[in-house]
C-alpha cells in the first residue's frame, strides 16, 4: 500500500483513503485480527438497522496490521461545523438530538449487551472503592433494560456533515440496550469530557457546551416523550463506568459527580 493517504488518527487506529469512495480504518500493529472482525460485524449490523452509518465492505490485513474497509464519508464534523459557525448552535443541538432519537428506533441482534458492558466497566473503575462500585451496580440493577441500538460514544465530533446528510461514525462501542443510558453517556461527554489542548475552537466549545447540552437534551426529551429526570437516573452507573477509561484530566470531576449522585441516592 505505497500510495496510502492518512486522513485521520485515533487511539487505536489510523484512517486512510482507500481508492474511490472508500476508507480504510487500520488498527495499529499488535491489535488482534478479531478486533477488526468484530468491528466489521458491528458496522454491518448497524448499517442494516437503518441507522445513519457508513457501510462496511470487508476486513483486510496490510503490513501485518488489521483493518476494516468502509464507505468513505467526507465532510466536517458537526463539532467543527458548529465552532466555525456558532450561530448554528441551536440547529446543531437539535440535529444531534434528532439523530440520537432516530437511532433509538432501530433494533439489532448480535450486538453486545449494554448492561453487561456497564457492569464490567464499573468493576474495572479503579478510582472507585468496592463500596462505591457496589452502589453503582445496585443502581444499575434497578433500572430497566431494553434492546435498541445504542452508540456508546455519541457526541458532535462523531457526526460527519456529508453531502448525503449527517452520518454517524465510530460504532465500535455499539450495544443493544436502553436508550436513556446512551443519552446519559452523551450528556456526560457534552458536559465534562476533556478536550484536547490544541482542538480548533476549543475556547468556543468550552463557552458553549453547557447551552449545547441543554438544547440537545430538551429536544431529545421532546422527541422521545421522556424526562430529564429519567436520564439522570442513569448517571451514577454511567459516570462510574466512565472512570474505567483512565482519562486523568477527568478523574477529579467524575469522582465529584459520583459523590454528588450518591448523596442524592442516600
Amino acid at each position: 500500500m505505497t500510495k496510502r493517504v492518512l486522513i485521520g488518527r485515533g487511539r487505536t487506529a489510523e484512517v486512510y483513503a482507500w481508492g474511490d469512495g472508500r476508507a480504510l480504518k487500520l488498527y495499529y500493529e499488535g491489535w488482534p485480527a478479531d478486533e477488526a472482525e468484530r468491528e466489521a460485524h458491528t458496522a454491518r449490523a448497524v448499517y442494516n438497522s437503518g441507522a445513519a452509518a457508513p457501510a462496511a465492505e470487508g476486513v483486510v490485513t496490510v503490513d501485518d496490521r488489521h483493518g476494516v474497509i468502509y464507505e468513505r464519508v467526507d465532510g466536517p464534523s458537526l463539532l467543527n461545523k458548529t465552532t466555525a459557525q456558532p450561530w448554528t448552535l441551536i440547529r446543531s443541538a437539535h440535529l444531534l438530538a434528532e439523530l440520537h432519537a432516530h437511532m433509538h428506533t432501530c433494533r439489532v441482534s448480535g450486538l453486545p449487551s449494554q448492561r453487561t458492558r456497564l457492569e464490567k466497566k464499573i468493576q474495572a473503575a479503579h478510582p472507585l472503592s468496592a463500596t462505591t462500585k457496589q452502589a453503582a451496580l445496585d443502581a444499575l440493577a434497578q433500572l430497566p433494560d431494553d434492546d435498541v441500538l445504542c452508540h456508546g460514544d455519541f457526541h458532535p465530533d462523531n457526526v460527519v456533515m456529508s453531502r448525503r446528510g449527517p452520518v454517524i461514525l465510530d460504532w465500535v462501542t455499539a450495544t443493544s440496550g436502553h436508550p436513556l443510558a446512551d443519552v446519559a453517556r452523551t450528556s456526560l461527554l457534552m458536559q465534562r469530557a476533556a478536550l484536547p489542548p490544541h482542538l480548533p475552537g476549543r475556547r468556543l466549545i468550552e463557552l458553549g457546551r453547557a447551552l449545547w447540552h441543554r438544547l440537545y437534551l430538551r429536544r431529545y426529551c421532546q422527541l422521545r416523550a421522556v424526562s430529564a429526570e429519567q436520564v439522570t437516573a442513569w448517571m451514577l452507573p454511567v459516570v462510574a463506568a466512565r472512570l474505567s477509561e483512565g482519562i486523568a484530566e477527568e478523574e477529579n470531576l467524575l469522582m465529584a459527580r459520583v459523590w454528588a449522585l450518591l448523596r442524592n441516592v442516600d
